[in-house]
């Protein structure tokens, strides 16, 4: 009666995403990639260097790794309800406190924190998809979800410009204290509204029945394991140069172009506009052509973004870069978050999940850091996104070595 009832309405998956959404604009938008709209005001504020500033978005990923890597071991003790809230409760806290830090240490250690807040909400979030979606249905889901950074760049591309101009010297102390009120919101409505799996609410994952994939067996020659590193290797190249570009973007424009700060804004506003189309366009692509085939497509759009921001030709350049970087922003993490059920079904999603996140999280980690260390000496972060151009293209062809999963029947 309880199954009968939901189908006739909207199916409670489908507010699973609806949180999920606002989650990974909280854990992910607001405290990762409005940083890259802060950084210059920090950067003059804090008499920070290039190298420095490489190393604020190191410590935050090495935070998020660190979650990553305990996370396993919190979700057979918690449940994925309890570490979200708790996750974006971290997040708000040290947020609060960033907005009030007087050193460049206090914030290093601040953010670090963020980083783990980030990885304990953002890992069980995405393992909900193998719980809620049958496979049909989770590259979209996950993808649905992938678009709340979108809203988040969005909106910190005008608001943080805006409260510079307003509060001067204070703006960026203020822009941390209005984001972290935010991320507290979206914990508390976390909190009240997430559900572990679809039969607490008496009932099944969205989708049909039906004919699905063998969790564990693949077409071909290759093992589970080869291909879970298949995985965290393609995963770890996405970390490694989609960061690069998202922390150091904006801070080029500035200064490598001359860009006012509010035209900077815009331009990274951009990037949050068409990427609202990205989880879902090829999530929803991944569902039709396969995981391999979704992941070529998205590794051929990043080369492309990342040749044009290191190649010098000027304002248009760095606008189609803009555009295509964010067409393809959150394609990966939708397709890396269905194949993981596709392959090693729902019962390993959370292990397989946290094991190609830390691999993501190492590139990450590493990504930041050595493009400040380049920076700091050459004065360009333009090798470095020729460097980004060259590891995608290589995870195209790598990508195309993925195998197909072993159809079976009953759905996993």
């Amino acid at each position: 009666m309880n199954q009968q009832s939901a189908e006739s309405r909207i199916h409670y998956g489908w507010i699973i995403v609806g949180v999920g959404t606002l989650t990974i604009a909280a854990c992910l938008g607001l405290a990762r990639f409005a940083f890259g709209m802060l950084l210059p005001s920090m950067r003059e504020a804090l008499a920070m260097s290039y190298d420095q500033m490489g190393f604020l978005g190191t410590a935050n990923f090495t935070g998020y790794l660190l979650a990553v890597a305990i996370a396993p071991l919190l979700l057979r003790r918690m449940t994925p309800r309890q570490l979200i809230a708790g996750g974006l409760l971290l997040i708000a806290v040290c947020m609060f406190a960033i907005s009030r830090a007087l050193s460049y240490s206090q914030v290093l250690i601040l953010y670090s924190l963020v980083g783990i807040g980030s990885g304990i909400a953002n890992i069980p979030l995405m393992v909900l998809v193998s719980f809620w979606f049958r496979r049909e249905r989770r590259g979209r889901a996950a993808g649905l979800m992938v678009v709340g950074s979108g809203f988040a760049i969005i909106l910190s591309g005008f608001l943080v410009p805006w409260l510079n101009n307003r509060f001067a010297s204070d703006g960026w102390r203020v822009s941390w204290l209005v984001l972290a009120t935010m991320v507290l919101l979206v914990g508390l409505i976390a909190a009240a509204l997430i559900r572990n799996d679809p039969a607490d609410k008496g009932l099944q994952p969205v989708g049909k029945p039906g004919i699905d994939y063998d969790p564990g067996e693949t077409k071909g020659a290759f093992s589970p394991l080869q291909v879970l590193t298949h995985l965290g290797g393609l995963y770890f190249i996405f970390g490694a140069t989609y960061v690069i570009y998202g922390t150091f973007i904006v801070t080029t424009m500035i200064e490598e172009y001359a860009f006012a700060e509010a035209s900077a804004g815009l331009f990274w506003s951009w990037v949050g506009l068409f990427s609202l189309a990205s989880g879902i366009l090829f999530g929803a692509l991944s569902d039709r052509i396969g995981r391999r085939g979704g992941l070529m497509a998205v590794y051929t759009v990043q080369t492309l973004a990342y040749l044009l921001a290191g190649s010098k030709l000027g304002t248009t350049a760095i606008f189609a870069s803009v555009v295509l970087y964010g067409v393809a922003m959150f394609a990966a993490p939708a397709i890396m978050a269905a194949a993981v059920g596709d392959y090693l079904g729902k019962a390993r999603a959370a292990a397989a999940f946290s094991f190609i996140t830390f691999c993501f999280a190492i590139g990450q980690t590493v990504g930041p850091s050595l493009a400040g260390v380049v920076a700091e000496r050459i004065g360009s972060f333009t090798p470095s996104y020729l460097a980004s151009s060259a590891l995608t293209a290589l995870a195209v062809v790598w990508a195309s070595r993925l195998p197909e999963p072993a159809r079976s029947h009953g759905e996993q």
